[in-house]
């Protein structure tokens, strides 16, 4: 078996290369934060398409989507170049990922419900195609950049920075500036002039943070792991996917970021829903909303290192996960219950400003200690395996995700369906018992859906302990390869675990 090439020396990441390579992942909150924010109402309220339709869409574009994630981990794990395995597939998607995104919301007008949908399709599906040969080696280079269990959690908050104020700052914006409603009632998210500024904005916004990311981070690449020259059967292939995807800690991630993914994607289908219908909101107060997001996800961004540094990662994210899952359904519980204060009182901002903004904090520091656990699995798969699979690994995760997650957008629609709730709406036209109906589908989703989630976190089994020991033992790996390639070019090198070899 070959092991993934050791670089000659690896370097820890300065200041400045850690915020060039958390530039990138603005370009993809950015995509993701628009497909679940504003897709559906404006194919759906804007365009004419049915929910269901829609729906249906964004699910089957997920399938191709997650279909295509392990073919390109394993690709960019394997890749050779000059250039190293993950950097030639991120320039290569700056152009089309920008272009896929704003045709996306500029479809053509007077084509008939059949076309549209072909065309939303089209659309969809290249947006997310070039986003994955983008973002998949975007994260593997996490784990190579940041291998100390502190200073990897550090990395991906600072990720997770630039995560929210591309993904949430676009949404002020479109709020604020693009989608703005005037005084006179027109405009807004449901008027299609104002998408056409906002998806120009937003494809440069993604075509210059995949630009910084890459050539910012490229001079790490003489440091970074190189893919083995070799040539490898499908089946031997395929033993070594099989071989590094059983792993206990990757699996129970995989079966909780999958729950995870379900509930995202009902929340954010519904979200817009219940607060233009469900809480009355103007567009500025929904702007708040945002404002509000982007602060606690800021605030999450510095909570995550402290709360790994004390409780580890595994409780700490436990911890913080059950905490904002408690806070997020607060406000329609009280409303179902009628303990909620009454729409458009001052009252109601407060209760949905103080719970978006605990949510959001709560919210970042969760993703951002998932993500670092998630990371830390690669370790412990080059371990067992001997070798760097940081691709293939989060690809698979993400296949796993990203199909289930279809789940949520058609749990959102399909709620949307199930309570009729009508095209081309006007807020405070909406019969009660429709509303009603939509909160009461909502709490016991979300609930269950995290809940479980949680629990499978509960068998996640790398701490600090563990991590720090597979470091050391793959360093042992490393120098005993060394010495196997002075003494003997043409031995393969040992795997980590093995004994050294002795000399005669």
């Amino acid at each position: 078996m070959t092991a993934t090439a050791h670089p000659a020396e690896w370097r820890r990441p300065g200041l400045g290369t850690k915020l060039l390579y958390a530039v990138g992942a603005a370009a993809t909150n950015l995509k993701l934060r628009a497909l679940s924010t504003f897709l559906v109402i404006f194919y759906n309220q804007v365009v004419g398409l049915p929910p269901e339709t829609v729906g249906a869409i964004l699910m089957a574009a997920l399938v191709v989507d997650a279909v295509l994630d392990p073919l390109v981990g394993q690709l960019s794990d394997n890749f050779r170049s000059r250039w190293g395995r993950r950097h030639p597939f991120m320039l290569a998607s700056a152009l089309p990922y920008a272009v896929s995104f704003y045709l996306l919301w500029n479809p053509p007008v007077g084509w008939s419900d059949g076309a549209l949908a072909v065309y939303l399709a089209v659309c969809v599906i290249s947006v997310r195609v070039f986003d994955t040969f983008f973002e998949l080696p975007h994260q593997a280079l996490a784990p190579e950049l940041a291998k100390d269990y502190d200073d990897r959690t550090v990395l991906l908050s600072m990720r997770h920075f630039f995560m929210v104020a591309g993904g949430l700052g676009m949404t002020i914006l479109a709020y604020q500036v693009f989608l703005k409603e005037r005084p006179d009632g027109t405009g807004g998210v449901l008027a299609r002039d104002g998408y056409f500024a906002y998806s120009l904005t937003g494809a440069l916004i993604i075509f210059a943070a995949i630009l910084v990311s890459t050539l910012g981070t490229a001079r790490h690449i003489p440091h970074l792991h190189q893919a083995p020259a070799r040539q490898i059967t499908i089946p031997a292939m395929l033993r070594e996917v099989a071989a590094t995807l059983n792993n206990r800690a990757f699996i129970v991630t995989t079966i909780a970021a999958m729950l995870i993914a379900i509930a995202v994607g009902a929340r954010n289908g519904l979200e817009i829903y219940f607060g233009l219908y469900f809480w009355e909101l103007r567009q500025s107060q929904l702007a708040t909303l945002a404002t509000f997001s982007v602060i606690g996800g800021f605030l999450g961004v510095f909570l995550a290192p402290v709360v790994g540094r004390y409780l580890g990662k595994k409780w700490g994210v436990i911890t913080v996960f059950a905490t904002a899952v408690l806070v997020h359904v607060t406000p329609v519980s009280l409303r179902l219950l009628g303990l909620a204060p009454e729409n458009g009182t001052p009252e109601l901002l407060v209760l949905l400003y103080g719970e978006e903004i605990i949510n959001a904090t709560l919210a970042a520091a969760t993703g951002v200690l998932l993500f670092s656990i998630i990371a830390d699995v690669v370790e412990d798969a080059e371990v067992k395996t001997g070798r760097r699979s940081e691709g293939l690994l989060l690809s698979a995760q993400n296949l796993f995700r990203k199909v289930i997650s279809g789940m949520g957008v058609f749990i959102a629609t399909g709620v949307l369906a199930f309570v009729d709730f009508p095209e081309k709406a006007e807020r405070s036209q909406i019969a009660p018992e429709t509303l009603r109906g939509l909160g009461l589908a909502y709490i016991p989703t979300i609930l269950g859906l995290y809940g479980l989630a949680i629990l499978c976190l509960l068998a996640f089994n790398i701490n600090r302990k563990v991590h720090e020991e597979n470091l050391r033992r793959l360093r042992e790996a490393a120098a005993v390869a060394a010495e196997q390639i002075a003494d003997d070019p043409e031995a393969p090198p040992a795997l980590p675990g093995e004994p050294a070899p002795i000399k005669p």
